[in-house]
C-alpha cells in the first residue's frame, strides 16, 4: 500500500547504513563489494526520500570508530566515497539538494576533504533537501568538539544553554531527526547523533544496508507514523 498523504512524514530522517560486510559475506563475495552495493543503495533511497517529500537525510557513513578496521578497507572505503561524490554532485545540484559535512574532516585523505569542499560549495545555496553525510563522524566527538569551541570562546558556566549548544554542533541550523533507522538487526545507536536523537523515534530493521530498498522505507515511514510522538509531555 502507498504512504497515506494524510499522515505526517518525518522531517528529518538518519540512516544508520549498517551490514555492507554481512551482506557480502552471506552471498560469498568480496566485502569490498558489499560497499559498493552499500553506496549505490544510498543514492537510490536519498532520491526516494525526497520524492516522498523528506525535507533532511542524515546518512552516517564512516564513524570515528571505523578507522579501527584494516588500512586497505579504509583506504577502499574513502576512495569510493571520493568517486562516489565526485559521480552524483552533478545530479544532487540539478535535484536542488544542499550537501552538508558532519564529523571532523581533518583526518580524511586531502583528496577526498577537497571532492567534498567543492560539494558543499556547488550546492551551498539549493532549497529542496539538504543532505548530511556523516564521514569520520562520532556523536562523542563531535561535543567534545563542541565544548572546545565553547571553552575557546570564553563562554562562562551560566551562559551555556541547550540553545547555545546546538548552535555549535555540527548539526547547528537544523531540526533534529524524527526518525532514526538502523539496518541489518542491530539495536543500538552506536555514537550516531547522542544529543540530537533523544527524542527520535527508532526503527530497526533486520534488511541489511545493501537490500534496504524504497519498500523497506515505506516500511519504516509507516511504522513511524502509527507511533505518538509526546516528546515528553
Amino acid at each position: 500500500m502507498p504512504l497515506s498523504e494524510e499522515k505526517v512524514l518525518p522531517y528529518h530522517i538518519g540512516f544508520i547504513v549498517d551490514g555492507n560486510r554481512r551482506w557480502a559475506r552471506e552471498k560469498g563475495l568480496p566485502t569490498f563489494i558489499g560497499h559498493k552495493k552499500g553506496t549505490e543503495r544510498i543514492d537510490e533511497i536519498i532520491e526516494y526520500a525526497q520524492y516522498l517529500g523528506i525535507k533532511i537525510v542524515t546518512i552516517y557513513a564512516f564513524s570515528t570508530e571505523n578507522y579501527k578496521r584494516g588500512k586497505k578497507e579504509i583506504s577502499y572505503l574513502m576512495k569510493l566515497f571520493e568517486d562516489f561524490i565526485i559521480n552524483k554532485i552533478k545530479e544532487i545540484h540539478n535535484r536542488d539538494a544542499k550537501v552538508q559535512i558532519l564529523g571532523n574532516l581533518q583526518r580524511l585523505p586531502g583528496s577526498l576533504q577537497k571532492v567534498l569542499e567543492n560539494a558543499i560549495e556547488i550546492t551551498e545555496n539549493n532549497k529542496k533537501m539538504i543532505i548530511n553525510v556523516a564521514i569520520n563522524y562520532g556523536g562523542r566527538d563531535e561535543l567534545i568538539r563542541t565544548f572546545k569551541k565553547l571553552v575557546i570562546s570564553k563562554i562562562e558556566p551560566e551562559e551555556i544553554t541547550e540553545k547555545l549548544i546546538n548552535q555549535n554542533l555540527d548539526t547547528k541550523g537544523l531540526p533534529d531527526p524524527d526518525l532514526i533507522i538502523r539496518t541489518s538487526g542491530e539495536s543500538r545507536l552506536s555514537n550516531f547523533l547522542p544529543w540530537q536523537g533523544v527524542y527520535s523515534e527508532l526503527y530497526f530493521s533486520e534488511v541489511y544496508w545493501p537490500d534496504f530498498n524504497k519498500k523497506q522505507l515505506d516500511i519504516a515511514i509507516k511504522e513511524f507514523q502509527k507511533r505518538q510522538r509526546k516528546l515528553g509531555q
